[in-house]
């Protein structure tokens, strides 16, 4: 495994670090106080190529590989997750579209979608009662003389009130995985209906709202993929999903630990800066010791991703470490400096519990062993 960056990838990363330092940072607790969307910003970032980072350039991409869509990740979790999460997630269906789409909706949706135009994307798979279980999802979808008709409701759909293109998915057919299909829907459509925002104890910058679909109407070409193929694009999708909120992780946990590290060296008790006594000194080794390795496992599942080979074993190991060592990172912050650690939760909950991680991981395991 070649471990140097590549000229596109050291490029990609600097920039992204240089905005994440001038533009995202300065702003991120105010935005987290008062739970201001980052809107300027992501208009900022689709100038720069940084949403649709693995994105052809034909659809206004940057066309710059998932590992460059790592770095960046990681460099702007750093400065704020907020920004982070919607970065994620316009990325993520960006590049759902670019696989499955048809040409017209590729120069429809992901341009609007890399350009800033449509603001941010939205993922719309979760519901009430189908969280983890997607398979479970009860929105249906039913074909009209001119299209389709989608009546049902969504559950933590970031950037759901902001979005301009949105993947939605719902059943079209019988029960189970088999009768998902995936849907664009434009913001804005009649028949959605946004729910209240809700209250997160971190994230706040990022809206997290429920969706409702009532005799929403839509055009035939707004079918994503083939119909019934529902559940393999999101799987497909979560999949990438998950090396992004894996670089996400390693970015909040930078952050815990550079912030603990200046608090420690400042801080004085018995005569001594805080970060001289040899117990806290382990502290800030073990966590740099496994952002490390989060951040390798991040990268070498983002590097199979790359080059086409599969990654789904990769990115969910990524994703159940990273995610876990960034709420240790956090957890230990908040023992050495205060308060600088629940943002990092949620990283072990969405796009797939730490749970579904070890099932994937498991699953591939053994089909590799028959």
């Amino acid at each position: 495994m070649r471990l140097e960056l590549s000229e596109t990838q050291a490029l990609v990363r600097n920039t992204a670090r240089t905005f994440a330092c001038e533009r995202v940072a300065p702003g991120a607790r105010e935005r987290d106080r008062t739970g201001h969307f980052p809107a300027g910003l992501l208009l900022e970032m689709a100038e720069l190529g940084l949403l649709g980072v693995n994105v052809p350039s034909a659809y206004g991409g940057a066309e710059a590989g998932a590992i460059s869509y790592a770095l960046a990740m990681m460099e702007i979790a750093e400065a704020c997750a907020s920004t982070a999460v919607a970065m994620a997630v316009t990325n993520m269906c960006a590049e759902l579209i670019t696989a499955f789409g048809t040409e017209e909706q590729k120069q429809r949706h992901v341009t609007r979608l890399t350009s800033g135009q449509a603001v941010a994307g939205a993922f719309a798979l979760s519901e009430p009662q189908a969280g983890s279980d997607a398979s479970a999802l009860e929105t249906r979808a039913r074909r009209t003389a001119d299209g389709w008709m989608l009546d049902g409701s969504k559950q933590w759909i970031t950037s759901g009130d902001r979005a301009g293109v949105m993947v939605v998915w719902a059943r079209s057919g019988g029960p189970g995985a088999g009768g998902l299909s995936a849907f664009i829907v434009e913001g804005g459509t009649k028949g959605l209906t946004v729910g209240r925002h809700e209250d997160k104890m971190g994230l706040r910058g990022s809206t997290t709202v429920p969706l409702q679909f009532e005799d929403c109407r839509l055009p035939a070409d707004a079918l994503l993929g083939q119909e019934g193929q529902g559940f393999k694009l999101a799987m497909m999708a979560l999949d990438g999903g998950r090396i992004g909120i894996a670089s996400q992780a390693c970015g909040v946990a930078r952050a815990a630990l550079a912030a603990t590290v200046r608090y420690t060296r400042e801080r004085k008790a018995f005569g001594k800066s805080v970060s001289d006594f040899q117990a806290v000194r382990f502290m800030l080794a073990n966590i740099q010791t496994e952002l490390s390795a989060a951040e390798l496992m991040t990268l070498r599942a983002a590097g199979l991703k790359e080059t086409g080979r599969p990654f789904s074993r990769e990115a969910s190991m990524a994703k159940v470490f990273a995610s876990e060592m960034a709420n240790r990172a956090a957890d230990k912050a908040v023992q050495l400096h205060g308060g600088y650690g629940y943002i990092a939760r949620v990283q072990t909950i969405y796009e797939g519990t730490s749970e579904i991680q070890r099932l994937v991981i498991a699953r591939d395991l053994l089909r590799g062993a028959s």
